[in-house]
């Protein structure tokens, strides 16, 4: 705006200019004509050209955010429960797979330790029993009954063992190397994933039930925009069209991204998801933020001029036509749809258009001169 204020100033004062020039010309009784001087149309930065076939993309403008997969976002807690002894998380930290989250202390872990290490000490005595047993059955020194016995204790003792050996890795205890001199109390808790802590939902001391979620973890290097489309347009997206996205406070910079999936449910407002993958993944792109995003529907030739050519006037649209000798008329026309600084016309005379000489830079100031040359 401030821009034409300073053209029209300009503009205005080499009107009053020109009257000194041989050039000036005398306004037309027409007011919907404006004649112009060379003079007048240099300063005022006025260009002419035709208009021209250009292939237009039709752009569909619709708004979302940020989004995570579910399978990017972690819940952390703990089987057996316990009190949490230290943690030094905060929401926002980045946090690396297998990094200690948390250490957590309580009895059962070492009780479960020696449940452990005493039913892996009997299986040794178990299966020594059963292999003899096993002997003398074979030469009759014993009974049927007590070498079964023998079996049946010995098959026992290896499901107890192998089920408190896969409880301990649960929590993180390696049964490999668990033996009576490094029995614990307390248990670490491990990162799953790279990412970054979203919430931290317990404090030192507190006990912490299996039920109960410590951290919240999530990772984003597979965001996703997550788009609202309106019932109406759902049919023209597919997967594997391109879309621009691009945030409030910084709209210049441009983030590429794919329709990944389409949703065919509607929610309350008759509108549907539409799921996009970005192209590369960019730390500012953080979950939840809001996005406004640009999906290019369609491409076909059209007969397209400058937007800047095109002025609106009481609701309508025109262009300042050539009428000869520097007299330009206001010409009511049907616009379509606009791509890269060009907007289309829409007529069933495309050959007398491209043909038409028209006013295609500061369209807005020619409008101004003849409107006020009207009103004097």
């Amino acid at each position: 705006m401030q821009k034409y204020l300073i053209i029209l100033s300009i503009f205005f004062s080499a009107c009053n200019n020109s009257q000194t020039t041989n050039e000036t010309k005398q306004a037309s009784a027409n007011e919907n004509s404006v004649s112009l001087t060379t003079e007048q149309m240099k300063i005022a930065g006025i260009q002419t050209g035709t208009a021209e076939m250009k292939t237009i993309s039709s752009v569909l403008k619709v708004n979302g955010a940020i989004d995570v997969p579910p399978q990017n976002m972690v819940s952390i807690s703990f089987p057996l429960g316990g009190y949490l002894k230290s943690t030094k998380l905060l929401p926002g930290m980045h946090i690396s797979k297998g990094e200690v989250l948390a250490v957590l202390e309580d009895p059962q872990y070492i009780q479960l330790q020696q449940d452990y290490l005493m039913a892996k000490a009997k299986l040794t005595f178990s299966e020594a029993d059963f292999n003899r047993q096993k002997e003398l059955n074979a030469t009759k020194a014993n009974s049927d009954k007590t070498f079964q016995q023998a079996k049946a204790d010995y098959e026992s003792q290896k499901v107890l063992v192998k089920s408190l050996s896969e409880k301990l890795q649960l929590i993180g205890i390696n049964p490999i190397t668990l033996n009576e001199d490094n029995l614990s109390r307390s248990v670490n808790v491990y990162s799953p994933i790279n990412g970054f802590v979203s919430a931290v939902n317990v404090n030192i001391g507190r006990y912490v039930s299996p039920t109960d979620v410590l951290f919240e973890l999530v990772n984003p290097e597979d965001v996703h925009l997550n788009l609202t489309v309106f019932e109406k347009d759902v049919n023209k997206l597919s997967i594997g069209q391109k879309v621009m996205a691009y945030a409030n406070q910084n709209p210049d910079k441009k983030y590429e991204a794919e329709i990944i999936l389409v949703s065919r449910n509607l929610d309350a407002n008759r509108a549907a998801e539409v799921h996009c993958h970005f192209k590369k993944y960019d730390r500012e792109l953080l979950p939840g933020m809001f996005m406004n995003a640009e999906i290019n529907i369609q491409s076909n030739d059209a007969l397209t001029v400058p937007e800047e050519a095109v002025v609106r006037w009481q609701n309508k649209n025109y262009v300042f036509t050539d009428a000869g000798n520097k007299n330009f008329e206001l010409t009511e026309v049907q616009t379509g749809v606009s791509d890269k600084g060009n907007i289309e016309i829409i007529t069933t005379n495309k050959e007398d258009w491209s043909s038409k000489k028209i006013i295609t830079r500061n369209a807005y100031a020619v409008l101004m001169k003849m409107k006020n040359s009207g009103e004097e």
